[in-house]
């Protein structure tokens, strides 16, 4: 009997490690069966002659979209925000369901637009729902990051897709810490919020629509998305470049905006605070990823996530192929680094609108990009690298804008495709803050998440449902 050139292992290692003892060369096929109870639903769906086209579809109008800067306003102009009216991230949610940091972001909003002296206050008032109402983000053209509050003071990024003038909108980024987002409330936390509004929005806006109106035209976010990920971002907890390259297209507006009045301290102020602050432009890549989403939207038969959202309590998935119908499970707890003496009792489960970055093929699937987030959010570089090539299994293509250099400038992987989910089980890695479970802690850590497996099931069920229903039709 002669040994064997080489051999193909599928499945399991322990085989391929005994043959690998021998001297035999293996090549190891990384393989497991579909997710439980899914292989009908897998068949039919894959028998659905409008998948493959809805699905170049798709993906084909994310990548055509450009995402750029055209405005600063006031939530209350930007999205039709009332008084009393509140957003947040993820899937709708009532307060009686809502985790600790979004109730803390809700006290914070309420004190902030006067409906309460103080934030505890707040607490009666969303008991009552009197006065009050909560919606997502992801339903009025925006996103959050955390908790994702937007109250009709707040100003927001405006960002345009000049081939179509559709919108998309978000809040601007407080830094890091004891902030709104991460459910914190405190005096200082108002402050600065106020600050925001009073002195660091307006300026903005001048500066954007100066540079909107030159001869240069709106800062063009998709490009500062395609060079920061050469610079070692990967544009959700990285993103050091982006806010530099920011900052330099609207710095000189800025200063310039003291000959109209300004007051020198307050631009040397703002200056200040987005240099310092290297999440400023997560909150650009954001919507920026949202409004290349928004255009595969409501293609039939697409099986192509567009949004995955998470409000500290469920986290859910919204697919082209299913109109704006939500998939939810159980948020679930970040493994990652903790800040001080916070440890995983303190945590609350995973929330924000900020894996949409991922849903665009960013974020946790582009950390081969950006080795240097391992050291926020736990892992290695061998995992980083491993972690973009294992997301390129459940996505319909690659992003030629965003490119890896250190994978010889492979794209990004770009489009989850739900059957591509179910059949591997491999889910989608996510690069995610940690909010302190209890209202008004603030940011307790940093780590990675995966959806529940569940909601990729529940999604296929309805795609399989509405496949058999269109055949008999």
């Amino acid at each position: 009997m002669t040994t064997p050139q080489t051999v193909v292992n599928v499945g399991a290692d322990l085989l391929a490690d005994a043959v690998a003892d021998q001297a035999v060369a293996v090549t190891r096929v990384d393989w497991r069966p579909p997710m439980d109870g899914t292989a009908t639903d897998l068949a039919t769906v894959a028998a659905d002659p409008r998948r493959r086209a809805a699905n170049d579809r798709a993906l084909a109008a994310m990548l055509g979209v450009t995402a750029t800067l055209v405005d600063v306003v006031p939530a209350a102009e930007a999205l039709g925000l009332e008084p009393g009216q509140f957003l947040h991230a993820g899937p709708p949610i009532g307060w009686d369901r809502a985790s600790g940091p979004l109730r803390g972001a809700l006290m914070g909003g309420a004190a902030l637009e006067g409906l309460v002296a103080d934030p505890e206050d707040a607490v009666a008032l969303f008991e009552s729902g009197r006065g009050v109402s909560l919606e997502p983000c992801h339903h009025r053209g925006a996103v959050g990051p955390m908790a994702g509050v937007v109250t009709p003071s707040m100003w927001v990024f405006v960002l345009e897709d000049p081939a179509t003038g559709r919108r998309t909108h978000c809040t601007l980024n407080e830094g890091l810490g004891k902030v709104l987002r991460y459910g914190a409330y405190s005096p200082e936390v108002l402050t600065r919020l106020r600050w925001m509004g009073d002195v660091l929005g307006p300026l903005l806006q001048r500066a954007v629509r100066t540079v909107r109106d030159s001869e240069a035209g709106p800062v063009d976010v998709t490009g500062i998305l395609t060079q920061m990920l050469q610079m070692g971002d990967e544009a959700h907890n990285r993103n050091r470049a982006g806010t530099l390259m920011l900052l330099r297209d609207l710095s000189p507006a800025m200063v310039a905006s003291v000959d109209a009045g300004a007051a020198a301290s307050d631009v040397a102020e703002a200056l200040r605070f987005i240099g310092g602050n290297d999440h400023f432009f997560l909150n650009l890549a954001m919507p920026a990823c949202k409004l290349a989403l928004d255009a595969a939207r409501g293609i039939e038969g697409s099986t192509m996530v567009v949004a995955m959202a998470r409000n500290g309590t469920d986290f859910g998935i919204q697919v082209a192929g299913t109109g704006d119908e939500w998939f939810t499970g159980p948020a679930q707890l970040a493994d990652g680094l903790y800040l001080g003496d916070y440890g995983p009792e303190d945590a609350n489960p995973d929330i924000g609108d900020s894996a949409i970055t991922e849903t665009a093929g960013i974020g946790g699937f582009a950390m081969a990009t950006a080795p240097a987030i391992v050291r926020f959010v736990g892992g290695s570089v061998p995992d980083a690298l491993a972690t973009t090539r294992r997301m390129h299994e459940i996505t319909l293509g690659e992003n030629p804008r965003w490119s890896v250099p250190v994978l010889e400038f492979q794209g990004t992987p770009t489009g989850i495709d739900v059957t591509r989910v179910c059949r591997t089980g491999i889910l989608p890695q996510i690069n995610t803050g940690m909010a302190g479970k209890l209202a008004g802690v603030g940011q307790v850590g940093a780590g990675l998440v995966t959806p529940p497996a569940e909601i990729f099931p529940k999604a296929l069920a309805r795609l399989a449902e509405l496949a058999a229903g269109s055949r008999r039709t």
